[in-house]
């Protein structure tokens, strides 16, 4: 069985993998540190599983997931997020991803989310379903920050957590001109002014 990691920090890839070859004695797994090379590994090899995180240089984790989606459909994608599951579960889910799970249930959870995914069943968490389930609820239901986009949403925790305009651009490899429509787009979906604004909310619902 082959097993790529995808982890911006190398401690966190050693944990997973010594996790995984604890129940998959015989598995090749590899690593790679950001987005970009997800990608290229991705297309390069054929893959059983593959296990992300979201938050990694350069484009998304969720970036990424679409896009091996969109390119290698049958490869199930777990992903592995340090980021609490209201904030960013739902989003993977709808992008393809087969289960998400918290990196801080990894030891216990690890092993059966890749045997759940493996065997082409999701692995969801009942908070979760329960989340899931609500989302065919009203749009009058949604607080603010869940109408927007994926790429939005990054944009509002990055703008919120202090990014200016041009080191959000550089991050997403995006010109300066896109990441303020982007902020433009979110001032007005979220009927808000200034940064400060976003701040603030985003502290509120604990996105940052």
């Amino acid at each position: 069985m082959r097993i790529l990691i995808a982890d911006d920090h190398a401690v966190v890839r050693r944990g997973l993998k010594d996790i995984l070859l604890e129940e998959f004695q015989s598995a090749e797994i590899h690593e790679v540190g950001d987005a970009e090379d997800l990608i290229k590994t991705v297309n390069a090899d054929a893959w059983d599983v593959v296990v992300t995180d979201l938050s990694m240089p350069g484009r998304s984790g969720l970036e990424a997931l679409q896009y091996i989606k969109q390119n290698h459909p049958k490869i199930p994608v777990l992903v592995l997020s340090v980021h609490p599951e209201e904030q960013y579960a739902i989003r993977a889910l709808k992008a393809g991803a087969a289960g998400y799970l918290n990196k801080d249930l990894a030891t216990e959870e690890l092993v059966n989310a890749i045997h759940k995914v493996l065997s082409g069943k999701k692995y969801i968490t009942a908070s979760i379903a329960e989340k899931l389930a609500s989302t065919f609820n009203d749009q009058s239901n949604k607080l603010p920050h869940e109408l927007l986009s994926d790429r939005e949403f990054e944009v509002l925790k990055l703008l919120a957590a202090g990014k200016s305009v041009s080191e959000i651009a550089s991050m997403f490899y995006l010109s300066v001109t896109t990441i303020s429509t982007y902020r433009a787009r979110i001032m007005a979906k979220m009927n808000m002014k200034t940064n400060a604004d976003l701040t603030q909310y985003a502290l509120e619902h604990k996105l940052i």
